[in-house]
């Protein structure tokens, strides 16, 4: 099993500019309650987070809103420190693909490869799309641009190549079922049961896995998984995940490279055959 969390360090604008597609915010603006319960994350929970991580050394792959380069630039320089990887996750999480021309959503795409290498020095290799909105060119444009993964399609628990008309792109699996945002703002489950839901979906691709590899992610927010009162559960679970054998503690970017190299010719080709034969 290959094995990855996927923090989301998202900057949230008080105010941003208005996507008539989606309102960014529930409440009026400024919606100062929404707004201080994100920033939240930055300041404190992401701290919490990461201590947990650092004691089972586990790497992070950041969803990065490229903003928070400048506004909280302390805590790409620790993310960088500990070897995580950074990928993006448009540049605010409250600016929206949908609606853009293709010229506004490459200068999206650009501003991300841009700033993540000015900030970390690292190429921008992943791509989950800001707010999981996208158009229908974004999955060709990032291919064309040089990226090499997607965490946008919730298809599958193997990683698969994405028909794109230049490059090679591949999906990574990622999970809404694991997604912090999901299991606490949804589902609205508590800390020990989540830490329950996670063990038990490592085990069962764990168990999967020794047959057909398989892939885990976990996706977080500071601001939820941070929280004083859920941090003692989420750790539990990835010391029990991380504990096992047989179990390689990875990052997006290295889980791509790896199916890109060995297994996307092979993927690609029998998916030709059966549209082929469909």
């Amino acid at each position: 099993m290959a094995f990855w969390v996927a923090p989301n360090i998202e900057y949230y604008e008080i105010d941003p500019p208005r996507n008539p597609a989606r309102a960014p915010w529930a409440r009026p603006s400024p919606d100062v309650q929404n707004f201080s319960y994100r920033d939240y994350g930055n300041r404190v929970g992401f701290w919490r987070m990461l201590d947990a991580m650092k004691r089972c050394n586990m790497r992070g792959s950041v969803s990065l809103n490229v903003a928070v380069c400048e506004h909280h630039p302390e805590v790409i320089a620790a993310c960088a420190e500990n070897g995580w990887e950074f990928y993006s996750h448009g540049t605010y999480n409250t600016r929206y693909l949908m609606g853009m021309t293709e010229a506004q959503e490459r200068a999206v795409i650009q501003d991300s490869i841009d700033t993540i290498k000015k900030h970390t020095g690292q190429k921008l290799d992943g791509w989950l799309a800001p707010a999981l909105t996208y158009t229908d060119r974004t999955m060709d444009l990032v291919a064309e641009m040089g990226l090499t993964y997607v965490c946008d399609l919730f298809h599958d628990d193997q990683p698969g190549p994405v028909k794109v008309k230049q490059g090679r792109l591949t999906s990574i699996p990622y999970s809404l079922e694991m997604n912090d945002t999901i299991v606490y703002n949804v589902n609205l489950v508590s800390p020990r049961r989540y830490a329950d839901i996670l063990k038990r979906q490592f085990d069962r691709l764990y168990a999967e896995g020794e047959k057909s590899g398989t892939v885990m992610c976990i996706p977080l927010h500071p601001y939820l998984i941070g929280q004083p009162y859920r941090m003692a559960a989420f750790e539990e679970a990835l010391s029990y995940i991380t504990g096992h054998d047989k179990v390689w503690l990875a990052t997006g970017r290295e889980i791509a490279h790896h199916f890109n190299t060995h297994y996307h010719a092979e993927f690609a080709a029998a998916a030709q055959t059966v549209g082929e034969a469909a």
